[in-house]
């Protein structure tokens, strides 16, 4: 899966302009949040600019172009949900590796020494354990767990 492809898939994850009071990020349109991008309008965000930002800040420092093809989805929309060093992290309790946030040669290794739909779903199962002890789980759980579900279905 490319990057255009992901992308599309991603935007049925990520909804249009909200401004939850419970959401630390704040304004979020597309899963683009004000507390992160201060200086953009995130009202006004364009899909185009969107599109932009996470190929920038998610796809390429994520690294999903260095993991098997079954992986990229899941690591992007990790990253995504997550943020870049945590979906590594995830990555890398999925396969046993050093957890340190770095996609690395030993990281990569460990990613292709296992079977794909593996480290799928033990990538899902790591972002569970960890968004079940995050303290919006009472408000945004049932989202983020349906969202790691339609991943898995859709594997």
């Amino acid at each position: 899966m490319n990057f255009d492809t992901s992308f599309e898939k991603l935007i049925g994850h990520e909804g249009g302009y909200v401004n939850h009071p419970a959401d630390p990020g704040g304004e979020t349109k597309y899963g683009i949040t004000k507390r992160t991008y201060p200086g953009e309008d995130i009202r006004g965000m364009t899909l185009a600019r969107a599109k932009e930002i996470y190929r920038r800040d998610f796809w390429g420092p994520a690294g999903c172009d260095a993991v098997p093809e079954p992986v990229k989805f899941d690591l992007f929309d990790a990253a995504v949900n997550s943020g870049v060093r945590q979906a590594i992290k995830f990555l890398q309790g999925a396969v046993g590796a050093k957890a340190d946030g770095l996609l690395g040669a030993k990281t990569l290794q460990a990613v292709n020494s296992m079977a794909p739909d593996r480290v799928l779903m033990r990538l899902g199962a790591t972002r569970l354990i960890f968004m079940t002890n995050l303290a919006t789980w009472k408000d945004f759980g049932k989202g983020w767990a349906r969202r790691v579900a339609e991943n898995q279905l859709s594997a």
